[in-house]
């Protein structure tokens, strides 16, 4: 089934905001200039971040990458307790809620092609980059890539389920 990928984006808006905003808060910790931020909007690209170009390979790594971390860490933590709730029968309108949140936040944790692109620029292309920094970013820039590819056979979206439901239930089973 085809669904343009704005309906997904606009459904799924807590998880764009989340996206940006991670790439923000990387940018502050590094203390990289930040020019520019669109946390939503119903085009392409849905948000994005304008910034000064990062100190070194790891800062852009980071800056790059970061939605990966923090979305992936708030979509969890978001849904566990509603996962709680559904494995005990007890599942409310909130948990529903907490649900989605957790699911379209985890859903935007792939870095876009946009910031593959950041990274092979600053990295792989870099003059002052050392050769073991762009060896071990190619690998990251084409699984950037693979996971863009992936997102047209809802990758993305199993990924959300797997992390706000799958990740807590399977935690939940182990500790109870």
């Amino acid at each position: 089934m085809f669904i343009p990928g704005i309906i997904i984006t606009i459904l799924t808006f807590p998880g764009v905001i989340v996206h940006e905003l991670a790439h923000q808060l990387f940018c502050r910790w590094f203390k990289v200039p930040v020019f520019e931020v669109c946390y939503f909007r119903a085009q392409n690209p849905a948000g994005y971040v304008i910034h000064e170009k990062a100190r070194n390979p790891t800062q852009a790594v980071l800056i790059s990458t970061g939605p990966f971390i923090l979305n992936t860490v708030l979509g969890f933590l978001i849904a566990l307790p509603a996962a709680l709730q559904f494995k005990l029968d007890a599942a409310n309108p909130l948990d529903y809620l907490l649900l989605y949140l957790g699911i379209s936040i985890a859903m935007h944790a792939f870095p876009s092609t946009g910031d593959a692109e950041s990274l092979w620029k600053s990295v792989v292309k870099g003059e002052t980059s050392s050769r073991l920094s762009k060896i071990l970013v190619t690998p990251i820039v084409g699984f950037i890539y693979l996971g863009a590819l992936g997102s047209f056979f809802w990758l993305d979206l199993m990924y959300g389920i797997a992390v706000a439901i799958g990740l807590p239930w399977l935690l939940i089973t182990l500790w109870v």
